[in-house]
C-alpha cells in the first residue's frame, strides 16, 4: 500500500482513468480491429499506467501493464490479430490490474497470483498468431488455443462487472479548467449582484424615511381637522391607504433584508469553495526548475544549489500558470549573471557553491514569491548608463531617482548592460516579460540588490483573481477605485504641513518624508489649473491616501473617501492594450462604471510630473518670502530644518555655528533666527545675547531649538533674549511654523 496520502489519491484517480480508457478502447477495437488510431491510444494508455506504477514502486502493477503493452505493441506491428479472443484476454487483464491497483490504494489483499497472470498473458501472442489462409493452419491455431487453460485464480476477488452497482461511487472527477474559470467569473458577478441588492435595500430605507415623514404630516392634518376625524371614527377597523402602503413597505424591507443576508452567505461560501478548488501548491512550478538549474550550472562551469522554501503554499491556478515564464527568466538571469564562477567566489571569500532560493509564503491578503541569489548583485551605474544611452531617461531624471526606482530599470524593455543582459538570460527583454505578467496578475514587483551580496526579487500577488477589494474615492465628482492591498493608510492632512523637498510636495508620515500629489492632476482632470490650487486652498484639511508599491510611497489628495467594496475587475479589450494609470474598470452596486487605478503607474506619473516641474518654482515669490537664518552644527538637523522651512514658503540660509550665524547677519537682512544652543565657537545663548546687544537686530525674533529641556535651561534661554524655546525630543514642525507665524 502506498504510504503517501497525496500520491495515493493521485494514483487512484490516474489509474482509474487509464483503466477506463483502456477498456473503452478494447471494446471499440473489437469492432474496429483495423483502427490504427484507437490502437495507438490504447498503447499510450498502457504505457502511461506502467510509467506511473514504476515511479511509485508498484512492481506488480508495472509488470501486468507492461505485458498488456507488449500485446498491444505486437498488434501494432501486425503480428497479433485483435480477435475477440485476444480482446477477451486483454479485458480480463484489466480486471487483474484493477485488483492490483485496489490493493495498492487500500491495502486490501487482492489474492492475485501475479506470476500466473503474467504467464497466462504471455501466451496470448502465441495463441493469436496471424491467421493462415489454409484450413490446416486455422485448425492448428485452434488446437493450440484449446491447450491453454485459463487459470481460475488470476483475480479471485474480482466480480463480474456491473454486479456491484449498489456500491458504485465516484469520489473525484476531472473538470476542464476553462469551466472552472467561467464558474469563478460568474461567482464574481454574483458578488456584484449582492452589492446591487444591498443598494436596493438602502433605497427601500430611503423610501421608508419619506413615508414616515409623509405619515407624520398626514397625522398633523388629521389632528387639525375635526370633521375628518369624525368621518374616520365612523369607519372602524379599516386601515387607510397610507397605512397599508407603510405595511407593504416594511414587509418588502424585511423580505429584502432576509434575501440579502442569505445571498451574502451563499456568495461568500461559493467564492471560498471555488477559490479552494482552483488552489494548487507552488511546488507545482518550483519543482520544474531543479533540472534547469543543474543543466545551466554545468554548461557555465558553475556550482549552484537550488533551495525551495514554502512549496506547500497554495495559489490560484492562473497565478501558477502565469508565473512559470517570469520565474524562469529570473532564475536563468540569476544563474547566468548573478552567481559568480567558483574561483571568483573563492577570491571574494564566499562559498564556491552559489545558492538560489525560491521561496513562497502567504500574507492575509497576498501570495509572495521571492527569488534570491547570493551572487554579485546589480551594477547600478551600468544600468543607468544603458538607460541614458538608449535615451529612455535623461541625466536629470537619472539623478533624481531613488535607489528602488533605479533598480527597477532592469524591468524596462530595451534596457540592457553587458553585465546583466544577454541572449541567454534576457535582462531587458525577459525581465520586461516579468513585469508585464505580474501587472496582468494585479501584482507588484520589488527588487533589492547589494554589491557582492546578491539580488532579491519579490513578487506580491493577490490570493484570488476573481474579485478585488478596492477603496472608492471621488475626484471632481467622479468615482475612482484604488486596490486596498496597495493602500497603507488614509488620513486628513492640514495644508500647512505640506512642504517642498527638491521641488516635490511632501508630507511627513511616521517620521518619514512622503511625496504627495493631487490625484486630479495625475489623471489630468485639471489641466488648466495644475498643482494644489483647487480644493487644498479651499479648506484647511484634505483627504490623503498613502499608497505603496514595494519601497515606493505616494500620498494622493482626493475630494472624498466613500467606501470599501469587493468588485470584479474588467480587463482591457484587445483594442485598448494599455491605459496609463488605469488597471481596468468595474461596475459598482449602483450600476455605475468605475475606473480601477494602477498604483504603480500613479507613483511613476507623480515622479515624472515632479521631475518636469521641479524648475518651475515661481521666481517672483522668492522676492516676497520671509527670510530665516538657521544656526545648527548638525548637518542632518540643519538639512531637515531647512527643508521644513522651505516647504512652508520661507527663504532659508544656514550657518554651521553661532559665530558663522552672526557673520551672516552682517551680510544680509533676516526676518528671524532659528538656532541650536550647544554649538562650537559660539553657543546659541551667546548668539542670542550678542544679537540683543546690537540695536540693528534687537527686534528680530530668535527661536532656540535644543535638546536641553529642563526648566533652568528654558529660563537661561529666555534671559538670553530668545522669543521661543522648543525642545528637540518633542519637536513638531507645526509648533515651529506656528511660532514663526506669530513672531514674524
Amino acid at each position: 500500500m502506498l504510504e503517501d496520502d497525496e500520491l495515493r489519491n493521485m494514483f487512484k484517480i490516474e489509474s482509474a482513468e487509464h483503466i477506463q480508457r483502456l477498456e473503452e478502447g478494447f471494446l471499440r477495437l473489437e469492432t474496429e480491429p483495423e483502427n490504427a488510431v484507437l490502437l495507438d491510444e490504447a498503447f499510450r494508455e498502457a504505457h502511461s499506467l506502467k510509467g506511473a506504477a514504476r515511479m511509485l514502486g508498484l512492481t506488480d502493477v508495472e509488470k501486468v501493464s507492461h505485458r498488456i503493452e507488449d500485446v498491444l505493441g505486437s498488434a501494432r506491428k501486425g503480428s497479433v490479430p485483435l480477435s475477440a479472443e485476444v480482446i477477451d484476454h486483454l479485458c480480463k487483464g484489466l480486471d487483474v490490474l484493477g485488483n492490483l491497483v485496489k490493493e495498492a490504494v487500500t491495502g486490501e489483499p487482492s489474492g492475485v497470483i501475479v506470476s500466473q497472470a503474467l504467464e497466462w498473458l504471455k501466451n496470448i501472442p502465441e495463441n493469436s498468431v496471424q491467421r493462415l489462409e489454409t484450413n490446416e493452419a486455422k485448425s492448428k491455431i485452434k488446437n493450440q488455443k484449446s491447450k491453454i487453460e485459463e487459470p481460475q485464480d488470476i483475480a479471485p476477488t474480482s466480480e463480474p462487472r456491473g454486479t456491484a452497482f449498489g456500491d458504485f461511487r465516484i469520489d473525484t472527477i476531472r473538470v476542464e479548467t476553462n469551466r472552472l474559470d467561467k464558474l469563478m467569473a460568474q461567482t464574481g458577478e454574483l458578488n456584484v449582484t449582492k452589492l446591487r441588492i444591498a443598494q436596493r435595500l438602502k433605497d427601500i430605507n430611503d423610501i421608508l424615511t419619506i413615508w414616515e415623514n409623509l405619515s407624520k404630516n398626514i397625522l398633523d392634518f388629521e389632528l387639525r381637522n375635526s370633521e375628518y376625524l369624525n368621518q374616520k371614527s365612523k369607519i372602524k377597523n379599516q386601515k387607510s391607504p397610507i397605512e397599508k402602503f407603510g405595511l407593504l413597505l416594511n414587509t418588502l424591507k424585511n423580505g429584502l433584508y432576509e434575501d440579502s443576508s442569505r445571498l451574502d452567505l451563499i456568495t461568500a461560501e461559493l467564492l471560498e469553495i471555488i477559490g479552494r478548488i482552483r488552489l494548487l501548491p507552488m511546488s507545482t512550478i518550483f519543482n520544474l526548475f531543479q533540472r534547469m538549474v543543474r543543466d545551466l550550472a554545468n554548461d557555465q562551469a558553475k556550482e549552484i544549489r537550488l533551495v525551495i522554501e514554502g512549496g506547500e503554499t497554495a495559489a490560484d491556478k492562473r497565478i501558477i500558470e502565469e508565473l512559470k515564464d517570469p520565474l524562469m527568466h529570473m532564475v536563468r538571469n540569476a544563474i547566468d549573471h548573478g552567481i559568480e564562477k567558483p574561483d571568483e567566489r573563492a577570491r571574494k571569500n564566499k562559498p564556491r557553491t552559489g545558492t538560489i532560493t525560491l521561496k513562497a509564503y502567504q500574507t492575509p491578503a497576498n501570495v509572495v514569491i521571492e527569488v534570491n541569489d547570493d551572487g554579485q548583485g546589480l551594477d547600478m551605474e551600468a544600468i543607468k548608463r544603458a538607460a541614458v544611452k538608449r535615451k529612455m531617461l535623461n541625466e536629470h531624471e537619472i539623478f533624481g531617482m531613488t535607489p528602488a526606482q533605479a533598480q527597477s530599470l532592469i524591468f524596462v524593455s530595451g534596457v540592457s548592460t553587458s553585465t546583466f543582459v544577454s541572449e541567454v538570460s534576457g535582462r531587458g527583454v525577459g525581465l520586461d516579460v516579468v513585469r508585464a505578467n505580474v501587472e496582468r496578475l494585479k501584482g507588484t514587483i520589488r527588487i533589492e540588490s547589494s554589491p557582492d551580496m546578491g539580488c532579491a526579487i519579490s513578487i506580491q500577488l493577490p490570493l484570488t483573481l476573481a474579485t478585488s477589494r478596492v477603496m472608492l474615492v471621488t475626484v471632481d465628482n467622479m468615482k475612482y477605485a484604488l486596490p486596498v492591498e496597495h493602500i497603507q493608510t488614509s488620513c486628513l492632512i492640514n495644508r500647512h504641513k505640506i512642504f517642498t523637498i527638491g521641488g516635490r510636495k511632501t508630507i511627513v508620515f511616521e517620521k518619514l518624508p512622503i511625496p504627495v500629489a493631487d490625484l486630479a492632476d495625475l489623471l489630468e482632470l485639471r489641466g488648466a489649473n495644475p498643482g494644489f490650487t483647487g480644493h487644498i486652498l479651499q479648506s484647511a484639511s484634505i483627504f490623503c491616501i498613502i499608497i505603496s508599491t514595494g519601497a515606493d510611497k505616494l500620498g494622493l489628495f482626493v475630494d472624498e473617501l466613500l467606501d470599501e467594496q469587493d468588485v470584479v475587475l474588467k480587463q482591457y479589450s484587445s483594442i485598448l492594450k494599455r491605459a496609463r494609470n488605469i488597471s481596468g474598470s468595474t461596475i459598482l452596486g449602483s450600476g455605475e462604471v468605475c475606473m480601477v487605478l494602477n498604483p504603480d503607474d500613479l507613483i511613476k506619473s507623480a515622479s515624472k510630473k515632479n521631475t518636469l516641474n521641479a524648475a518651475e518654482e515661481p521666481v517672483e515669490a522668492a522676492e516676497t518670502r520671509k527670510s530665516i537664518l538657521v544656526a545648527e552644527d548638525s548637518i542632518t538637523v540643519r538639512t531637515q530644518m531647512k527643508r521644513i522651512l522651505e516647504g512652508a514658503g520661507y527663504d532659508v540660509a544656514v550657518a554651521v555655528d553661532g559665530l558663522d550665524a552672526y557673520n551672516k547677519l552682517e551680510d544680509r537682512h533676516f526676518d528671524a533666527l532659528v538656532s541650536d544652543v550647544m554649538m562650537p565657537n559660539m553657543s546659541g545663548l551667546d548668539l542670542a545675547e550678542k544679537i540683543r546687544q546690537n540695536k540693528k537686530y534687537k527686534e528680530m525674533p530668535v527661536i532656540l531649538v535644543t535638546s536641553l529641556a529642563s526648566d533652568e535651561d528654558r529660563k537661561r534661554g529666555l534671559e538670553a533674549g530668545a522669543n521661543a524655546y522648543i525642545t528637540k525630543h518633542s519637536f513638531d514642525q507645526k509648533i515651529l511654523l506656528d511660532t514663526l507665524g506669530r513672531l514674524i
